[in-house]
């Protein structure tokens, strides 16, 4: 049988504010915290319910924000706000545009796109609760200990909702309510459809308000509930910098603690911090400071950290990353990496090979077995199987203008300071002697050295740096091999 798309009729999104309180030029729903903006985990959760029709409603910043959404889910539809203010307008235009092709019926649920920690599960439950009960409209509440700014739940003596005040229109009596609204509901398309077009800019702040619905919702008999969660944090928004941090850093708690029950070692969850976009397996350790972003993905058994960020890395079997910067490679299983190492993309190092100390590569291929153990570079090139590259190597791969390949064979050994002046080609089971500039390609077994007759010209310190301690520390020594070489005499004072 077919799968049955089971989910609500729509989501509408809302993500046309300014968001000033940032103060910044990125918009607010552009922001990001564990590796997605706040539109990201919006459209996340929005998707996991599996809605038949997904829209966002736009306006500030429209063009940028409209760019960032196609390319998150080019089939959501974009809507643009106009100049009518106000949350209820918001969503008059995005249900205008959804009914083009044909009326919606069933449940509509609006969200916002700068609540980044609502998940799909409490979502769902608020969908659930709505069409079991048959409600006209049920809203996602949360009781909070300051509700400061936030509208607040009216309810009648038998729990029903019987509106929602907006806190500039609040009494003082209502301002000591604790139950706020989140702005997250289900409605009946129907009922929401009618009731948009009765609302009114009639209150303080001169806008259209979603919240109306509620009202008149119940004045055409209609029921209005609630579902409320513990989780504060779920309906939480992002309105300045202060609050971007704090969410941030809470979403971070959950997806460590999240993997931690997943089988993940973390040993100091307060500085490991993982996007929600990074895969982990079972018995990954993660030592402190360590930071993975975008697509990493961390094989079982790794080891990575301390002091480790990896972004878009691939991770092998057994694999250990210590102290290391890496972007857009890939580490076989048993490699090993680090300490302070640099993985540019391209970096594809082999099983159990391993790129040491103070090494950066760049768009390199390494074989199974290999060792870059320390002080080098290599970039633009290709390394074979069980080739060992010595201390203080690099591939001089640029010209000037153009990039140039290495290619290097398996079984290589090379020599300290080895330099390789791309283009230029090594045999399999080569050696190059140390300091070598190797210019043209080596063949097979052969050994490539540079070599010149080392010249001493002796005195040149102190003709060159008369009065220097390197001088007076020359002059000395020649005294005393002077003195070694003078035969020493009898008691008598003769030569034996």
């Amino acid at each position: 049988m077919s799968p049955v798309n089971t989910g609500p009729a729509a989501v509408i999104v809302l993500a046309a504010g300014a968001g000033t309180r940032m103060k910044s030029r990125t918009p607010k729903i552009l922001h990001e915290i564990g590796g997605r903006s706040l539109v990201g985990h919006a459209l996340h959760t929005a998707r996991s319910v599996n809605p038949k029709q997904l829209a966002l409603v736009v306006r500030h910043e429209r063009d940028l924000v409209a760019s960032h959404l196609n390319e998150l889910d080019p089939s959501a539809l974009i809507v643009d706000q106009d100049d009518l203010p106000g949350t209820g307008r918001a969503v008059e235009v995005a249900l205008e545009a959804l009914d083009s092709t044909a009326p919606l019926t069933g449940t509509v649920v609006v969200t916002y796109g700068d609540v980044p920690l609502l998940t799909g599960d409490l979502l769902s439950e608020l969908i659930s609760v709505h069409e079991s009960e048959g409600n006209a409209v049920t809203v996602l509440t949360a009781v909070l200990d300051d509700a400061t700014g936030y509208g607040r739940i009216l309810r009648d003596v038998d729990g029903t909702v019987a509106g929602i005040r907006e806190h500039k229109d609040a009494s003082d009596a209502e301002l000591g309510i604790k139950e706020v609204n989140s702005g997250i509901y289900a409605f009946d398309a129907a009922v929401l459809r009618d009731s948009l077009r009765h609302i009114t800019t009639d209150n303080a702040q001169g806008e259209k308000y979603l919240t109306d619905v509620l009202g008149l919702a119940r004045a055409a008999g209609g029921r209005v509930a609630a579902v409320v969660t513990s989780d504060r944090w779920q309906v939480e928004g992002a309105n300045d910098r202060v609050q971007l941090s704090a969410l941030g850093a809470e979403h971070n708690r959950r997806v460590v603690e999240a993997w931690m029950r997943a089988g993940v070692t973390v040993v100091d969850p307060a500085t490991t911090w993982i996007d929600s976009t990074v895969m982990l397996e079972e018995d990954v350790r993660l030592l402190p400071n360590t930071q993975l972003h975008g697509d990493t993905h961390v094989a079982r058994d790794a080891v990575v950290g301390p002091d480790t960020t990896l972004t878009d890395v691939t991770v092998g079997e057994g694999a250990t990353v210590i102290r290391t910067h890496g972007s857009g490679a890939v580490l076989g299983a048993g490699s090993k990496v680090g300490p302070f190492t640099y993985l540019r993309p391209g970096t594809v190092l082999g099983e159990t090979g391993k790129i040491g100390a103070f090494y950066e590569t760049k768009n390199v291929t390494i074989g199974r077995g290999s060792k870059l153990s320390h002080l080098g570079y290599a970039g633009d090139a290709e390394i074979g199987e069980d080739t060992n590259i010595g201390c203080g190597n690099i591939t001089a791969n640029y010209d000037g203008e153009k990039k140039h390949r290495t290619v290097i064979g398996s079984g290589v050994r090379t020599g300290s300071n080895t330099v390789f002046v791309a283009p230029v080609e090594v045999g399999d089971g080569a050696y190059t002697g140390a300091g070598a500039v190797v210019r043209q390609n080596v063949p097979a077994g052969a050994l490539a050295l540079s070599l010149a007759k080392q010249r001493n010209a002796e005195g040149w310190v102190t003709a060159n740096r008369p009065g220097s301690v390197s001088a007076k520390l020359a002059e000395a020594a020649a005294h005393f091999e002077d003195s070694s070489e003078t035969p020493a005499s009898t008691e008598e004072g003769k030569q034996p």
